[in-house]
């Protein structure tokens, strides 16, 4: 295993396929094994915690900077998202990541492009309900840059619970010799989940967005103490979410850890999943309830 670089190595940032896999195929023949982190840039302690989990545990760790238009709605924020190259690649350099890629839109749909990936049932619960398609972009994408870094381990996040469930799916289904780790959500210290889109909040809805996961904490505790009928469990769940100021709830279910399927008992391994726009922000958390 190499020695974690120094904050003064930066690692070089690549734009075209052929140098990812130029760059990754040495890193082979020095009998190194590949770590991959695929994000969309905008960078924060959620994302460097994959970076270090990848680099304990690999020899070459690769972070992939690419906003996917597929995986956005016509009215959602593709245009706005976070762009920080600058400071992702700084952050890159302190967790000691070795490579970078982050190609262009061009790079990684030349046209004419038509083909896409899709994980059927799974994405059609909970974010995959209020945002057609979008999972259908994350597969495409995500199975691509396998196919482009052709890593050993890759890694997301337990924050996005569906998008690595169905990415798991998809790697199983699709015989993809890739092993997948999920790393357990970061928080800020007030319990909100580390998301680049934090950064859309004001200052207000900032202070109040961590009620948010003492919703979920609060429901679990309810579990713990024998509650376990899943619509008195959703309905205070999304009562209390709507209490918080500028709230609405985009959704707030309790669904089958495995198959995300609606439950009528928490009577198995089962999530707590919430969508709340806060103004015009839309956030994601999670929480295991058994």
């Amino acid at each position: 295993m190499s020695a974690t670089p120094q904050a003064t190595e930066w690692p070089p940032i690549v734009e075209r396929i052929e140098s990812v896999r130029q760059e990754v195929a040495q890193a082979r023949r020095a009998n190194r094994t590949i770590g991959f982190v695929p994000t969309m840039g905008a960078l924060h302690a959620g994302h460097a915690a994959l970076i270090q989990r990848a680099r304990k545990e690999c020899g070459y760790v690769v972070v992939s900077i690419f906003v996917n238009p597929t995986q956005f709605g016509p009215q959602e924020d593709f245009a706005r998202y976070p762009r920080t190259l600058a400071a992702d690649r700084k952050l890159c350099a302190e967790e000691g990541a070795d490579l970078i890629f982050a190609p262009s839109v061009e790079e990684m749909y030349p046209p004419p492009y038509r083909t896409f990936v899709e994980v059927t049932e799974l994405d059609q619960v909970l974010c995959g309900a209020s945002r057609p398609k979008h999972f259908r972009g994350v597969c495409t994408v995500v199975l691509k840059l396998l196919q482009i870094v052709q890593p050993d381990v890759v890694y997301f996040g337990e924050k996005d619970y569906q998008q690595a469930r169905i990415i798991r799916q998809m790697i199983h289904d699709l015989n993809v010799p890739v092993h997948m780790e999920v790393v357990p959500t970061v928080r800020e210290a007030d319990g909100l989940a580390c998301s680049s889109r934090n950064s859309y909040l004001t200052a207000a809805q900032r202070q109040v967005a961590p009620r948010i996961y003492q919703a979920l904490l609060e429901l679990r505790q309810r579990v713990r103490e024998g509650e376990r009928e899943v619509a008195r469990l959703e309905t205070q769940l999304r009562e209390a979410l709507s209490a918080i100021p500028e709230a609405r709830v985009d959704y707030a279910h309790i669904v089958d850890a495995d198959t995300l399927q609606p439950l009528e008992q928490v009577d198995r391994p089962a999530i707590a999943a919430v969508a709340v726009f806060l103004g015009t922000t839309r956030l994601i958390d999670n929480i295991r309830l058994n």
